[in-house]
């Protein structure tokens, strides 16, 4: 060694007791680097790590991204910015997990991290190196970096440091993600790089720092001040990510990658890194804020809408300035104030609320995960089912509370009333009118805003269908905000858009009272602030559970190259007919995620299984079928019911009968046992209606297929004997329940019979295929699905006694609905219809609807009105027989 050369005048025994010390303190090997932390910092540094780290959160989802690596890849973690508290939280945490943990720091020197005897290592094995060659030893070059990944070690590289980058560009010093790009051409294993990131501070990002920013350090890049406060005031507040592993031997094997020389594959590289490493963190923190009057600025000032204003203008012979002040009204009318101050607050109220009316918020942490993975793509349109007005402010509560940003929410312009609207502004709601209709430019402004919101990165959440369903069930979607938010895509405002279908389900509505008045033909109340203070009634209550789901987003790119079509070439009507063709998938799933309530079960076993008079017996027949059905098609069960099904069922009866829902018929009785007889309160029937509904769309295709059967009229039939009626069925409630596209007639029949054998209400014949027979207890069961329907069969039937009567156009729609009410009215007093749940506005209205297509205007269209009743009449006889 050239230290032992210039030490050869020393006295023989001292220097072979110097030669035997330095042996005995380097070992076998003089690889030793300040870049290699071999994790044992001391105790104290330990014990302080340790304790940071039990406080932060490292979610499942992020572990098993390592462990379904290949034990076989060599493992490097990528962190966009160079802080040595990453390296040791990644290195502590994952070798706490048994998981590869980073050994290697690239770049890195942890000088006061190591133990002396370390160091002193580190000092002779590097001053041999610099005695013998004149220039100290480096881990690249010397190829100590790569020896060690093969051994087995992970390394850590940061990706945008200033001085990292100078010694690069000047001093040409080597670039750790080049040296993994010539590693991986020359070796038969795969380099796996892990993009990671500790988000300190989930805030978005300001577009002009403040006073702080500059004193203390970004959100982004926090100071030390910054750093440790946050570590130790709001550790639960820190965020800990991995995207998705990046394959290197794929990467560089891509054709226009694999045609750049090694330099700029590791340029490529960096920037493909921090593009990921920006979009995750814009998952969590949402984008750049600019304020309100920058964004109408923006917007306004475009140069496309100003040609379209100056157009305007000049078609309603108005002034330049007279339109661009009408225009800049509409924008302070529908523009959203997205501010933290008012969010913050939102969630710490939200948080005192939902604590003190409901029971719990049933979430599937592993649906929350994939969406965020999914909005570090493109921005995410949320689309809820909506049954409360909870549903504005839930959403966003869940998102903030799972490390996302709030989304931009449209709502409607009923709820911009002082104090709300303001406050609602403020937690990112923009408004819209209920129509857009005779304003074309409220319109394209609209339209403009949309697209200002998806090209700044926003999350936007909308509902398909328009309004708050009345009636339990999903409304038919409205094609209006999917087509301005696909058309803005269309327009260039982002790469590609993720749609998410949210289910939101409640074991009780706060609504319930005020639905079953609009439902009946009552008027619906205005939002108003008295309202709002009336609502604190609804803090005394407690109302179950909340349900949500988050479905596979689905991604509107791929979508249309699915559906093969080119929309900036469609005519309008096609277009129109791809955008409500959409509407429904998406309505489709977010029933298909709907949870099944003991509330929904028990509603409906009350009024299909019996009239008004029921034993519980009686009611729990019914309840064991639908729970049968139900697991066969392997349903989503509240947790409830899938814990202690019978205990949460009782307790749903008990509930009902302290509503006055249902009511003892002996009111002596203690003890509710199986030949307890109860009243159904007819008063009521509405709101049990409503919960029936909630699970409806579950059974409505085994509805079909029993009255099918049993309008067969014969105990053994086959399924093409059920397609007619079935078909019939799915198209006359086209506008109340929505059929899959993707599955035919066939498969569904085919289906629900395969359903009804399992709970033993038919069997196949042993001689004949594709034939079957109605077993002994089969025909009550059988009712028992088909009076799913009866309502709707009462309304639609109401509603042709209606044009029956009158000529065609006789009365205005909003009128026209009024008669058939008041027809159904008379004719239920009158008892010639048998169920009050069947005077429903929304029945009636979908009833007009289809029967107007379908050539049904008026008296004058007698032959059609007679061939409809006719069918109604013998499926309400053969379910009521």
């Amino acid at each position: 060694m050239a230290l032992f050369q210039k030490l050869k005048g020393l006295p023989a025994l001292l220097w072979l007791k110097l030669r035997k010390l330095i042996d005995y303190l380097l070992g076998n090997t003089y690889d030793y680097f300040l870049c290699f932390y071999p994790g044992n910092s001391g105790y104290f540094i330990q014990k302080l790590m340790k304790r940071w780290i039990n406080k932060l959160n490292f979610d499942d989802h992020n572990i098993e991204k390592i462990k379904t690596l290949d034990k076989d890849n060599i493992v490097v973690y990528a962190s966009k910015n160079k802080r040595v508290l990453d390296f040791l939280y990644y290195h502590t945490k994952l070798k706490s997990l048994d998981l590869p943990y980073p050994q290697i720091g690239f770049d890195f020197r942890f000088f006061f991290l190591l133990p002396v005897k370390r160091l002193f290592q580190i000092f002779l094995c590097h001053m041999d190196y610099f005695f013998h060659h004149f220039h100290f030893k480096d881990p690249y070059t010397t190829g100590y970096a790569t020896k060690e990944l093969l051994n087995g070690k992970s390394g850590f590289v940061c990706l945008i440091e200033e001085e990292d980058f100078y010694k690069r560009f000047i001093k040409s010093t080597p670039d750790p993600l080049l040296l993994l790009i010539e590693l991986q051409k020359t070796i038969d294993k795969t380099i796996m790089i892990i993009p990671e990131g500790i988000i300190y501070i989930t805030k978005p990002m300001r577009k002009d720092p403040t006073l702080a920013d500059i004193f203390f350090g970004t959100h982004e890049k926090p100071g030390l001040i910054k750093l440790f406060f946050t570590m130790l005031k709001k550790p639960e507040k820190i965020r800990v990510e991995l995207a998705n592993p990046v394959n290197l031997n794929q990467f560089i094997r891509q054709p226009e990658i694999e045609q750049l020389d090694s330099e700029f594959q590791a340029h490529r590289l960096r920037n493909l890194l921090v593009d990921i490493l920006n979009r995750q963190r814009k998952s969590i923190t949402g984008p750049v804020l600019k304020s309100r009057q920058e964004i109408t600025e923006d917007i306004l000032t475009r140069k496309s809408l100003r040609e379209d204003l100056a157009q305007y203008a000049l078609e309603n012979n108005l002034t330049l300035s007279k339109t661009h002040k009408k225009a800049a009204g509409y924008i302070k009318e529908i523009a959203a104030n997205y501010n933290l101050q008012v969010i913050n607050f939102g969630n710490w109220l939200l948080t005192w609320v939902f604590k003190n009316i409901f029971e719990d918020l049933v979430l599937n942490q592993d649906e929350i995960s994939r969406m965020r993975e999914k909005s570090t793509e493109a921005p995410l349109i949320l689309v809820p089912c909506h049954k409360s007005h909870l549903d504005y402010l839930l959403l966003p509560y869940v998102m903030l509370r799972n490390n996302m940003p709030c989304p931009h929410i449209a709502a409607g312009k009923n709820l911009s009333f002082w104090p709300l609207g303001p406050l609602f502004r403020g937690g990112g709601a923009f408004f819209l009118r209920r129509t857009f209709k005779g304003a074309p430019l409220y319109a394209k402004i609209f339209a403009a805003y949309l697209e200002k919101l998806l090209y700044e990165g926003f999350n936007i959440k909308i509902f398909i269908e328009g309004g708050r369903s009345r009636t339990g069930k999903l409304l038919s979607p409205r094609p209006g905000g999917l087509a301005m938010l696909i058309n803005a895509y269309l327009n260039g405002a982002c790469d590609n858009l993720y749609f998410v279908p949210v289910f939101i389900g409640y074991d009780r509505v706060l609504e319930e009272d005020v639905y079953l008045k609009e439902i009946e033909g009552g008027k619906k109340t205005p939002e108003t602030l008295k309202g709002l203070i009336n609502a604190r009634k609804f803090l005394k209550k407690k109302y179950g559970k909340v349900y949500m789901r988050f479905d596979d987003p689905i991604s509107i790119k791929e979508y249309i190259r699915e559906k093969n079509i080119d929309l900036s070439k469609t005519s309008r009507e096609d277009y129109i007919k791809f955008i409500k063709s959409f509407g429904y998938k998406l309505i489709n799933a977010i029933n298909a995620n709907a949870v099944v309530t003991p509330h929904g079960i028990i509603a409906s076993a009350v009024l299909n299984c019996s009239k008004n008079t029921f034993a519980k017996k009686q009611l729990m027949a019914g309840v064991t079928t639908y729970m049968n059905i139900l697991t066969f098609m392997n349903a989503e069960l509240s947790d409830t019911l899938l814990m202690d099904a019978d205990n949460s069922l009782n307790s749903v009866i008990n509930d009902f009968i302290s509503r006055n829902f249902i009511e003892l018929a002996d009111e002596d009785d203690d003890d509710i046992t199986e030949n307890t007889v109860f009243i159904v309160k007819n008063n009521k029937r509405a709101i049990l209606d409503y919960y029936k509904n909630s699970v409806i769309s579950f059974f409505i295709n085994y509805a079909y297929t029993a009255v099918a059967i049993l309008e067969a009229d014969r105990f053994q039939f086959s399924s093409s004997d059920l397609v007619l009626r079935y078909t019939f069925l799915e198209k006359i409630f086209t506008d109340e329940f929505f059929f899959d596209e993707e599955t035919t007639y066939e498969e569904n029949i085919s289906m629900c019979i395969k359903g009804f054998i399992n709970d033993g209400i038919l069997v196949p014949d042993s001689r004949l295929p594709d034939v079957f027979r109605i077993t002994s207890k089969g025909l009550r069961k059988l009712k028992w699905f088909a009076a799913f329907l009866q309502p709707f069969f009462e309304s639609y039937k109401t509603t042709l006694l209606y044009f029956e009567k009158y000529a065609v156009d006789k009365h205005g729609e909003k009128e026209r609905i009024k008669k058939i009410h008041a027809k159904g009215t008379k004719l239920y007093k009158g008892k010639l219809i048998t169920f009050k749940e069947s005077l429903s506005l929304v029945n009636y209205r979908n009833a007009v609807n289809y029967f107007t297509k379908n050539g049904v205007n008026g008296s004058e269209d007698h032959i059609k009105i007679d061939y409809y009743k006719n069918i109604l009449d013998r499926l309400l006889l053969l379910i009521a027989s």
